[in-house]
């Protein structure tokens, strides 16, 4: 399987490296990107040699192509990059792993040159499901879940058939603040809010779960993904964050993926599809792992995940808007501007001035985006 990874020095990307360095007759980077970390990326070309990588600027290009010496794959530069990278005729699988907005134009690219995607960007379906899941259909494109979530709830759909479907279960493991109230919200610190109990991740997807907007932002995907409707998607918090996510069956039958809290265990069924690779990592030991307990989500404590759920309901660009307007308060929250509080109280006046297209073309949720994404600038200068 000849392989690009968007995103490759990011965690998840970095993670689909150790997988398809694990099993190098499986699998072959032709490849890679990175947005600025280039010591990074120069040591993936080292490892891997692909024919092809992109970085963010053309300064660190220049740089790049000053450090690599002979002999240099060919470099290109920015989004442009990313979707002639995500296009080449000799890749067969793109593992979308960057963060953010500019993971949707790449994979529309990917999409329409009837590539395998391994998704893991949820940019692109909160902002774009309807558009993502038509164009798959029209160019016969796969699109595989990496997230833990909904690969469990991918595994486990194939023991019935669609319209035997009673319920997804999405799973939380609840965050850092599991368990705190508003008040105690208020004074928590951005340290606290990067310390996610049981997940290694990007800093911006910690403090996502933080907030319990990652757990918003995969029901929106849910739904685009595996076509249930939003009423029939329900999300428990599972603390100990082994079972994955659930299907339940018309039957009453629930059906359950069990793991440990490794993303390299998603991605490695994402790449190996149809087959499964005997794993070189750690198993899941039931008896040092004995009890799994399941509480109901905290909607008043956490409001980012219902503005989520109102985002999906009404529809059109409202999902676009949100997720701007969150990637610009959690950015603000993370240079130490706004307090944890106040990124959903951000994302909801910009949801509140907002006046939706429903029927929507590509230039119309960039232009949705670009909107919310300077709306909430200017709340977060306002103060």
């Amino acid at each position: 399987m000849k392989i690009a990874v968007l995103g490759s020095t990011g965690s998840v990307g970095s993670q689909t490296l150790e997988v398809i360095r694990a099993f190098p007759d499986e699998f072959e980077v032709i490849a890679l990107s990175a947005n600025q970390q280039i010591d990074r990326l120069l040591e993936q070309i080292q490892i891997f040699h692909p024919k092809v990588v992109t970085i963010g600027s053309q300064t660190l290009a220049d740089e790049l192509r000053l450090r690599i010496g002979a002999p240099l794959p060919k470099i290109l530069v920015g989004l442009k990059g990313l979707c002639e990278m995500a296009s080449m005729p000799e890749v067969e699988l793109v593992v979308t792993s960057v963060v953010g907005m500019i993971g949707l134009q790449p994979t529309l690219k990917a999409i329409q040159a009837g590539k395998t995607i391994a998704l893991a960007n949820k940019e692109t379906l909160v902002t774009a499901g309807k558009l993502v899941m038509n164009e798959a259909k029209k160019y016969n494109a796969k699109i595989i879940p990496i997230d833990s979530e909904h690969s469990a709830i991918y595994q486990a759909l194939a023991s019935g058939r669609h319209e035997e479907i009673e319920r997804l279960i999405l799973t939380a493991s609840g965050g850092p603040f599991r368990g705190k109230t508003v008040d105690e919200l208020a004074r928590v610190t951005l340290q606290e809010a990067l310390k996610h109990p049981n997940w290694s991740m990007g800093k911006k997807i910690t403090i996502d779960s933080a907030t319990l907007m990652n757990k918003g932002l995969e029901v929106i995907e849910a739904f685009w993904l595996f076509d249930v409707p939003i009423d029939r998607i329900s999300v428990l918090v599972h603390p100990q964050s082994i079972v994955h996510s659930m299907v339940e069956y018309c039957d009453g039958n629930i059906l359950a993926q069990l793991g440990p809290s490794d993303m390299r265990l998603p991605i490695q069924y994402a790449l190996s599809l149809p087959k499964r690779l005997t794993t070189p990592w750690p198993r899941l030991d039931f008896l040092m792992n004995a009890s799994l307990t399941f509480e109901e989500l905290d909607h008043e404590t956490f409001p980012c995940f219902d503005l989520c759920l109102k985002a999906i309901r009404q529809g059109g660009t409202f999902p676009t808007v949100l997720n701007a307007a969150n990637e610009m308060a959690v950015h603000a929250f993370l240079q130490e501007e706004i307090r944890f509080i106040e990124i959903p109280m951000i994302i909801t006046e910009v949801m509140e001035e907002h006046e939706s297209l429903n029927e929507m073309e590509l230039r119309d949720i960039l232009a949705a985006d670009h909107w919310a994404r300077a709306t909430a600038k200017q709340i977060i200068e306002r103060g």
